[in-house]
């Protein structure tokens, strides 16, 4: 069956086995994630020393939601598969090729913007943070806490990665074009920021470290397109 040819509510039935299927593989995923958490943790916690836990379930709250994060990120490569080949389904038969390149692009990007997130701007944001402490104010950082901002930071950076991939998608396929692109950089680039500013912890630091990437990347995007719209042409 061709993918143009799918129903509304055949594209329904798609997303949902899809979703469920990713569903799965995380819980599996992290079930197995939790079994080495005494490995992990160490790793984990090296940027600050130490936390605290200050309720009797905080450990194991977190030990769950480490096994999530740590799910969320083993997972990625299928849940990326998942979801280019959901889109793939709805493309025709000669736009279905770009949906594979793409997939292994997003996988690399989202790698990363990961590695990006936990390597730089995690230690830099923390650091800057923890420095407004002094004799009447001092870190006690639980370990719910530290875990759930470690994760919202690298995974939001693996995500926006994303971003410039998903335009580079869309202009191949011809929904947007490189004039839109260029034409609206200026409102791209206040939308960055105020997205920047909506996602990250209110500090200009960690705002700056999202916002810089995205811009880049949005620029090579721009450049990519047009590479791709010369090599079309001479093809």
């Amino acid at each position: 069956m061709q993918g143009s040819s799918l129903t509304f509510f055949q594209h329904l039935e798609e997303a949902r086995n899809r979703i469920i299927k990713a569903i799965v593989f995380l819980i599996v995923v992290a079930c197995l994630v939790y079994q080495i958490i005494p490995s992990i943790l160490p790793l984990l916690v090296k940027p600050i020393g130490s936390l605290i836990f200050i309720h009797p379930s905080e450990a194991f709250i977190t030990k769950v939601s480490i096994s999530f994060w740590g799910g969320l990120f083993f997972s990625s490569p299928f849940f990326l598969y998942q979801i280019w080949q959901f889109v793939s389904a709805g493309l025709k038969r000669k736009e279905k090729k770009y949906a594979a390149i793409f997939g292994i692009w997003s996988l690399i990007l989202f790698i990363v913007g990961i590695s990006f997130g936990y390597f730089l701007v995690f230690p830099i944001g923390l650091r800057f943070l923890i420095n407004f402490s002094d004799e009447f104010i001092r870190p006690m950082i639980t370990v719910s806490k530290y875990v759930s901002f470690l994760g919202r930071i690298t995974f939001l950076f693996g995500a926006v990665f994303q971003f410039p991939l998903a335009i580079l998608f869309l202009a191949k396929i011809g929904i947007v074009n490189i004039k839109s692109l260029v034409k609206r950089r200026r409102e791209v680039i206040v939308a960055i920021f105020i997205a920047a500013a909506f996602f990250t912890p209110p500090d200009v630091i960690t705002q700056i470290l999202l916002a810089v990437p995205l811009l880049v990347l949005y620029e090579v995007s721009i450049v990519c397109a047009k590479f791709l719209k010369i090599k079309k042409g001479n093809s």
